[in-house]
């Protein structure tokens, strides 16, 4: 008897990264990735301002204020956008293979996932898909939660820690879980 060892469902053998995906040549991902792990990654906690530079360098676009922590990594600083006064914590992973987008004064906190790109599993060769990942102003994405490829976070909408959000989360909303459901709504500062 013999048994068919053909791939089936996904030949990774055949997958490749699109012409173009990554944005930048294979020589600059890679002094990036030098420079995360050393200039970026070695630099005092309080060096907000060298990191700001460090991913304007790179192509991001960062606004004033911006609090970037040093153990924070992001795949491709020149698919990101960091609004005024945003903030990205602690081992907070920018995986920016897709554009990735933080409004104004968000935060992503600690040890959290943004997740802009997925695989097509109907396709054996199972190619990567960038998808936007937005996180809207005023929005907060807790501790050590995971964003879905393709989601937006809705302005001023908090996501409870360690939540998966599969789906855009409505402005204002305050969800929580796994996967993220609706707990209420977030009101005013002033109210």
């Amino acid at each position: 008897m013999t048994v068919d060892e053909r791939p089936r469902f996904q030949d990774l053998s055949r997958s490749k990264v699109p012409p173009g995906f990554r944005g930048r040549s294979g020589m600059t991902v890679l002094l990036w990735q030098v420079v995360q792990q050393t200039l970026f990654a070695w630099s005092p906690q309080p060096a907000y301002g060298w990191r700001r530079w460090l991913l304007r360098i790179f192509g991001a676009e960062v606004g004033q204020g911006v609090l970037v922590r040093p153990t924070a990594r992001v795949t491709y600083p020149w698919k990101v956008k960091l609004g005024n006064h945003c903030w990205i914590g602690d081992h907070a992973e920018l995986y920016s293979l897709g554009p990735i987008a933080v409004g104004e004064s968000a935060v992503v906190s600690q040890r959290s996932y943004l997740c802009a790109a997925t695989h097509d599993y109907k396709n054996i060769n199972f190619p990567l898909i960038a998808k936007q990942v937005v996180i809207e102003r005023e929005a907060w994405v807790a501790a050590d939660c995971f964003v879905a490829p393709g989601v937006t976070i809705g302005k001023g909408a908090i996501v409870g820690a360690r939540s998966t959000v599969l789906r855009d989360v409505e402005a204002r909303s305050i969800v929580a879980g796994n996967p993220a459901i609706k707990k209420g709504f977030r009101l005013d500062a002033d109210a």
